[in-house]
């Protein structure tokens, strides 16, 4: 994860009392995976980064057009509007993997 972040205007207006960021996820956070959602990666964030990380598994990259991300990386958020965490993805060596 790199940033786990919390709209409080939108909470206020819109969540009820007690609302916060996500707790789920924390920045640093690391997942290795491949096709397959790795264990403790919340439904609807893998739901947002599954399409990326195939692509990135199946050595693709160049996001959003090129030219203006590294090659092989992206830089994603899970889809929760008031709280989203911001994921950045990227392939690893398969042999460090395991």
């Amino acid at each position: 994860m790199v940033k786990v972040l919390f709209d409080e205007e939108l909470a206020q207006q819109y969540a009820v009392p007690g609302f916060g960021p996500c707790n789920r996820h924390k920045v640093g956070e690391t997942f290795l995976c491949d096709w397959r959602k790795p264990d403790g990666l919340c439904d609807e964030a893998w739901k947002a980064i599954h399409h990326y990380v195939m692509t990135l598994t199946h050595d693709g990259g160049n996001f959003y057009g090129g030219g203006w991300l590294k090659d092989n990386i992206a830089i994603c958020a899970c889809n929760d509007g008031i709280r989203p965490v911001i994921f950045k993805l990227e392939p690893v060596d398969s042999q460090l993997a395991t």
